[in-house]
């Protein structure tokens, strides 16, 4: 097949080959000509170029991170005049057979739509954000507020023009339904979040790690991403301080975000010393940090009514390190946990059930080991690039 894959962002192929990228790269290792349109990423230079085989269309647009929400809203409503604009004005051949575009963001249809009506070709569409509910969740929306109506619109359009839509839970699936009964149940199906294990780095450099940073003897739980307020880490700092009588357990948070000064200030506050709050580091020396750790937190706000799936869990399961997960009673990610048995939860909020669930982490060494070990074992079985093309594949010949 002909194939688009219109991104929001999207590393270099050659520098992180992680969620993507990987998809994109099983599309052309399997013989389809396919094209990825998307935002400049970090240094790389706008225009038409070749990476790892793959042609990727580089386009200017406005700033779309690490800005103001006035400024972010802008730039997502103009990007689909931008990326239309540079496929015209590089001549791109648009007879497409298919046409990929994830969430974030939803504004993204109309450009498919229009891809969609010169190359009658089919829409795959990534739920990965249920927007705008989940800023509503977080109070930057107003439910059915002007601005959330016309959001709410683009997103009912979205489904509509959309011939395939893969969710990424059964709760995905379960929200969608309730919330825009309109929609053709055909349409919906399970595309859980996929990463091909990257491969770990020998022992010796872990004990390295540990040594340099002074963490010998100690049980590390470790948080790496975001920091928003999505991710609420106020639970976290609750927790530690919870865990202050554990002399040998050690948190560590790790990223950047927009509420990263006020975690810095929050920490100083309550005088956490159990916390080492640090800035995010390129990706293959945080996978090094997270091979290290004894347990990976995943960290959800309690106002979440949408169910969210975190992709963060992929270096966890690829690392072998039971994750702990505070998150909200919508999610259906717990069960996951529960069922593939890689990890232990409680609802976000609750400080004392959290923290009895880490006590049976710390405390026991052989149960982290099992849960670190299935969950390696769950990600090479379930949730491999080749698993999410086929799935792809798959919906597309059944219509």
């Amino acid at each position: 097949m002909k194939v688009i894959f219109l991104a929001l962002a999207f590393p270099k192929m050659d520098r992180s080959m992680y969620l993507y990228p990987q998809l994109v790269s099983q599309f052309n290792e399997n013989g389809h000509d396919i094209t990825v349109v998307a935002p400049i990423y970090d240094d790389i230079e706008a225009g038409l170029q070749i990476e790892s085989g793959i042609k990727v269309l580089r386009v200017r647009t406005l700033p779309l991170f690490g800005v103001g929400l006035i400024k972010k809203g802008i730039a997502n409503l103009m990007l689909p005049y931008q990326l239309k604009k540079a496929l015209k004005n590089h001549k791109i051949d648009l007879n497409f057979d298919l046409i990929i575009t994830p969430t974030p963001p939803i504004t993204l249809y109309g450009l498919a739509g229009w891809l969609k009506k010169k190359s009658r070709g089919k829409i795959y569409l990534i739920l990965r954000d249920i927007f705008p509910q989940n800023a509503v969740d977080l109070g930057m929306m107003k439910k059915s507020g002007l601005i959330h109506s016309y959001f709410r619109r683009k997103e009912k359009k979205l489904y509509q023009k959309s011939d395939h839509i893969g969710c990424m839970s059964q709760g995905n699936i379960d929200f969608i339904k309730e919330h825009n009964p309109e929609v053709q149940l055909s349409k919906l199906h399970l595309l859980p979040n996929w990463g091909d294990q990257l491969p770990l780095v020998p022992e010796t450099e872990i004990i390295e790690l540990r040594k340099k940073e002074k963490l010998e003897n100690k049980i590390v739980a470790i948080f790496g991403g975001n920091i928003g307020l999505p991710q609420k880490l106020e639970n976290i700092v609750e927790l530690a301080i919870a865990c202050k009588n554990e002399k040998d357990l050690v948190f560590i948070i790790m990223g950047n975000g927009n509420e990263y000064d006020n975690l810095k200030k929050l920490i100083q506050s309550k005088n956490v010393e159990n916390i080492w709050l640090r800035d995010s580091l390129p990706h293959k020396e945080y996978f090094k940090w997270v091979q290290m750790a004894d347990i990976g937190i995943i960290s959800l706000s309690e106002k979440f009514t949408i169910p969210n799936i975190p992709s963060k869990s992929l270096s966890y399961y690829n690392t072998k390190t039971p994750i702990l997960a505070s998150v909200d009673k919508n999610t259906d990610f717990g069960a996951i946990l529960e069922s593939n048995e890689v990890g232990v939860w409680a609802e976000a909020g609750d400080t004392d059930a959290l923290k009895n669930k880490l006590l049976k982490l710390v405390h026991n060494k052989d149960f982290r080991k099992k849960l670190g070990e299935n969950g390696f074992n769950y990600m090479n079985k379930e949730l491999t690039s080749l698993n999410t093309y086929l799935t792809i594949i798959n919906e597309i010949e059944k219509t």
